[in-house]
This record gives C-alpha cells, sequence and structure tokens, in this order.
C-alpha cells in the first residue's frame, strides 16, 4: 500500500435496523390478530398505515384458514384517526382525495371479509378510529375507553365517519356525537350500541378471544354467507331484504354443513367438524 493511502476499515458498519411493520399479524387457533402498530402516534391512519392494512384484508379475503379477524391497536389508543400533520404536509387537493379513498376502501373490505371482524379498543377511538369501530362486525371495549368524532372542533365535519356510525347508533345520538365532538365513555358507547362489551381492562383480552373462539366454532361457510346477506339487506327495503335472505337461506341449506349439521341435531349427536362447504 503506498503512503498517504487510508487502509479500509476492518470493521464493517451495522446495518441499519428494520422498522417494525405498521400492522402486526398474529395467527392462533384460526383466529388472525391485526395490530395497528404507530404507537408514538397513537395509531393515527397515515397513509402507509392504510396501504399495509389493505394488503392484510386483501391476503385474509381468500384465508381458508382464518375464521375470525381481530382489529387491534399497539400502545396506549386503538386510534387517533387520520394522520392530520401528513394531511396539512400535502394539502393537494388530488392527495387528500386519494387518501379518504384509501381509507373508505379499506372500511369497505372490513365488511366485505368472509371472516367476522371484532375490534378491540382501548385508550381512545376518534374520528376514523370511530370510524373503524362502527365499522368492525363486532367490538370488544375496556371500560376506560373513549369514543369521539371530533372532527368538527377543528372545522372538519367526520363526513366519512359518520357513514358507519349512522348505521350503528339511534340517528339522535348519532347527530350529537357527530355537531359537538365530545368524547362518549365506554359505558355509553355500549348503550348507543356501538360496541358490543364493555370489560375491565384485565378481562379485555379474554373476552375478545372468548368471543372470537365461539365465533371460529361455527361453520365458516354459514357465517360467511350470513356476514354477506346481513350488509345487503340491512341496507334494502323490506321486500328486497327478504328477497336476498330467502337466496342466501336456500343456498345455505343445500350446503353439506348445513346439511351435516341437521341431520347431527335430529339424530342428537355433537354437531361435526365443518367442512366450509
Amino acid at each position: 500500500m503506498s503512503a498517504g493511502t487510508t487502509a479500509p476499515s476492518a470493521v464493517a458498519s451495522a446495518p441499519s435496523p428494520q422498522p417494525e411493520p405498521l400492522v402486526l399479524r398474529r395467527d392462533a387457533d384460526g383466529i388472525a390478530t391485526l395490530t395497528l402498530n404507530r404507537p408514538q402516534q397513537f395509531n393515527a391512519l397515515s397513509v402507509a398505515l392504510l396501504a399495509a392494512l389493505q394488503d392484510e384484508l386483501d391476503r385474509l379475503k381468500d384465508d381458508g384458514d382464518i375464521r375470525v379477524v381481530v382489529l387491534a391497536g399497539a400502545g396506549k389508543a386503538f386510534s387517533a384517526g387520520h394522520d392530520l400533520k401528513e394531511m396539512r404536509e400535502n394539502p393537494d387537493r388530488h392527495a387528500i382525495e386519494s387518501l379518504i379513498d384509501r381509507c373508505s376502501r379499506v372500511m369497505l373490505s372490513l365488511i366485505g371479509l368472509p371472516q367476522p371482524v371484532i375490534a378491540r379498543v382501548h385508550g381512545i377511538a376518534t374520528a376514523a378510529g370511530c370510524q373503524l369501530v362502527a365499522t368492525c362486525d363486532l367490538a370488544v371495549a375496556v371500560d376506560t375507553a373513549r369514543f369521539a368524532v371530533s372532527g368538527v372542533n377543528l372545522g372538519l365535519f367526520c363526513s366519512t365517519p359518520m357513514v358507519p356510525l349512522t348505521r350503528n347508533l339511534p340517528r339522535k345520538q348519532a347527530m350529537e356525537m357527530l355537531l359537538t365532538g365530545d368524547f362518549i365513555d365506554a359505558a355509553t358507547a355500549l348503550h348507543y350500541g356501538l360496541v358490543n362489551r364493555v370489560v375491565p381492562a384485565d378481562r379485555l383480552d379474554a373476552t375478545v378471544g372468548e368471543l372470537a373462539s365461539r365465533i371460529a366454532s361455527k361453520s365458516p361457510l354459514a357465517i360467511a354467507l350470513g356476514k354477506r346477506l346481513f350488509y345487503r339487506q340491512v341496507e334494502a327495503g323490506i321486500e328486497a331484504a327478504y328477497a336476498e335472505a330467502g337466496k342466501t337461506m336456500t343456498c345455505n341449506m343445500m350446503a353439506e354443513d348445513a346439511q351435516a349439521g341437521i341431520d347431527a341435531f335430529i339424530a342428537k349427536q355433537p354437531m361435526p367438524t365443518w367442512t366450509g362447504r
């Protein structure tokens, strides 16, 4: 080596640590738990987080091993809604429209999943975070959880969160939340119909697990058919609802699971192992 030439370092620089996924997934006993993973930002729904959540929902749609999905949040909160800082950094109309469209697609994908989705709620669920709770099929909340559609406090009416909120709550209660932006506590959320269960913190995971396991024990075909019909008929007039329900009931009755289950009931035998056919 000639004079003045610097010798290469004998120690390679350590690789940069990989960031944690924005959505964590854990599968166990037919139940997939998706955890929003931006705890320092109270799981605010950034573009990247929505994209990661959409990817997981797209994978779950065709996953026959998963019977129930649980949606949770890491850290101190379920979700504080949209990432307002990110939205203000890119105030272009196209960017805002793209973000809202992406969020709406996530909400519709939750409804469109063949598996029921249970929201596991702690801390706060505000604006689009409250929208997530209202969109999930079921919700279990810790007794200290709080809910709000608080955009109106910032001059931004919670228009898209209003869509599932008004399909869960009585009109007067939904309108009061939207017009005031005030928080409601978990007991009030239960009374209004926003959540199914309210439990102490030390019972949250057990209660979610028990509910998920009970659903996971049912025929996945019957559950998928029933969930799909639930949302189609609830938006239809009464005659159209009965027509849709009749078609679904007939299809379900022709399935192997239903025939085997009815035969077992008549014969006073244990329910069969569900095949999903």
